[in-house]
């Protein structure tokens, strides 16, 4: 018998949940031959607002989870991610990607899962320090995390692209919230389906679709974001963003495009303790 299509609809991922964009509003997602491939939610400033509210809710506790235990949970993302590899293949061949180009970034971002997870419990070591000091002292310099990371997906970041940007941030105790590339929308929401039943904690990775135009600058001027990642260094808005950002002294880093073990201390603080030698 003949039937209809189910047509997916791609929601917006905050708080561990999926929700409609409060706004009511959605994007036609069409490849170059015009085809629509997907509705997606265009997301508001409240919806923005709400993904800052979850990913401060659920810093504290991520970021006091042993590194072992966000390793093993990275871990599980990669897995998951490998189950569904096919359905992220023809996501990617949706908007144009070659079947071969599309499983070779699908295996690469899985790869990347497991990088970073292999260092959740390993990066301290090599990016903390004990410092000479010239009086009866101990000094010692860890990392910490930064808190709550906004980020805007360059246009051209994919799947590959949007787990580079956020692998390494929640690496070390960093939550995220991370608008994707327009028309990469629906490679992101899947993802965040992925991430939903890895047993990430609801709220450590919140993902938003819609329009840096739109959403950009708030990202850049909430006070109650702590660091804005932004995915490409000709970001014509940089210079913007930066100027906003002054106002609760928040951090604006461009990606390392190449970066490994750098993508995670640059989202850290570097905080020195002094302790005295004898009693």
């Amino acid at each position: 018998m003949a039937r209809l299509d189910i047509k997916k609809t791609y929601k917006l991922y905050i708080g561990g949940a999926f929700p409609r964009t409060e706004s009511g509003r959605y994007y036609k997602l069409e490849n170059e031959k015009g085809d629509l491939v997907a509705n997606l939610c265009k997301s508001s400033r409240k919806d923005f607002r709400n993904a800052v509210v979850a990913a401060r809710k659920a810093q504290s506790s991520w970021a006091n989870k042993t590194g072992y235990n966000r390793g093993q949970i990275l871990y599980r993302i990669a897995e998951m991610l490998e189950g569904r590899a096919a359905q992220f293949v023809s996501e990617l061949q949706s908007m144009g990607r070659s079947k071969e180009a599309a499983a070779s970034e699908v295996h690469d971002a899985i790869d990347t899962w497991v990088y970073y997870a292999g260092w959740c419990d390993k990066y301290q070591q090599l990016v903390s320090a004990v410092n000479p000091v010239a009086s009866s002292h101990f000094n010692f310099t860890v990392p910490e995390p930064m808190g709550v990371v906004a980020q805007i997906a360059s246009p051209s970041a994919r799947l590959l692209g949007l787990t580079k940007m956020i692998a390494p941030a929640i690496a070390s105790g960093n939550t995220v919230v991370t608008l994707a590339a327009e028309n990469w929308g629906h490679v992101a929401i899947s993802l965040g389906e992925v991430i939903h039943s890895s047993d990430v904690p609801g709220g450590v990775i919140n993902l938003l679709t819609g329009s840096e135009e739109e959403l950009g600058t708030h990202l850049a001027s909430h006070k109650d974001v702590n660091v804005l990642v932004v995915g490409e260094e000709d970001n014509p808005k940089l210079t913007e963003y930066k100027t906003l950002a002054t106002d609760n002294v928040k951090r604006v880093f461009c990606l390392r495009q190449d970066a490994c073990l750098e993508a995670i201390s640059d989202l850290v603080e570097f905080k020195t303790t002094w302790h005295p030698v004898g009693g």
